[in-house]
Order: C-alpha cells, then structure tokens, then sequence
C-alpha cells in the first residue's frame, strides 16, 4: 500500500516507471489525478476561497519535507494545482505515486 511507505531517492540511471508499472499504481490514487506522457502526475484540488487552498499547500509542503520528495504546486483562489515527476529520471518513480497517495490523505 502506497500509503504506508516513504519517498526513497532514486538515482541517475533508474529507469522511469512503465506504462505497466504506472496502470499498477493508479488504482491507489484518487480518480482526479491524470497522468501525462508518462512523466507527470498531476491533480486539481478545488477550495472554497483562497485561505483553504494556501492551508493545504502548507499542508503539501510539510509533507513534502519530512518525505523528501517535493512537488510542484501551483495556488490561487479556490484551487490548488500539483504536479510530480521525478527530475532526475525525467518521469514518474514510485515515490511519486507515494507522494500522491499521501496527499491524497491530507
């Protein structure tokens, strides 16, 4: 369960998850996230003003730290746009489907 794990740091040469791999993990997601390409993981969240939506992106940028695996994050009144990837591998690693699945959580 994605849940239940950490973001481990992947290193140069790990090959980015496969279409396979991605199908696998997707189903532990919430139904919002879309997958791009094969290399981003995107989601839109939508709040009722802008004081929820700048709220839970300090929620994200907690959990990204204590995770180690920071996503991109855009925000404004009423919504709150992410984005994961792995740069290092230019595309998606496990730990992006973790990060998900955590902030799924929040």
């Amino acid at each position: 369960m994605l849940l239940n794990q950490k973001c481990i740091p992947c290193s140069l040469g790990t090959p980015p998850l496969s279409k396979e791999d991605i199908a696998g993990y997707l189903p532990e997601l919430d139904n919002d996230w879309i997958v791009d390409q094969n290399k981003l993981l995107k989601r839109m969240i939508e709040f009722k003003n802008f004081a929820e939506s700048f709220d839970f992106v300090c929620k994200i940028a907690d959990l990204a730290e204590e995770q180690g695996h920071h996503p991109d994050i855009r925000f404004g009144w009423g919504y709150v746009s992410i984005h994961l990837t792995t740069h290092k591998i230019n595309g998606l690693s496990e730990s992006d489907f973790i990060m998900a699945a955590k902030i799924d959580a929040l």
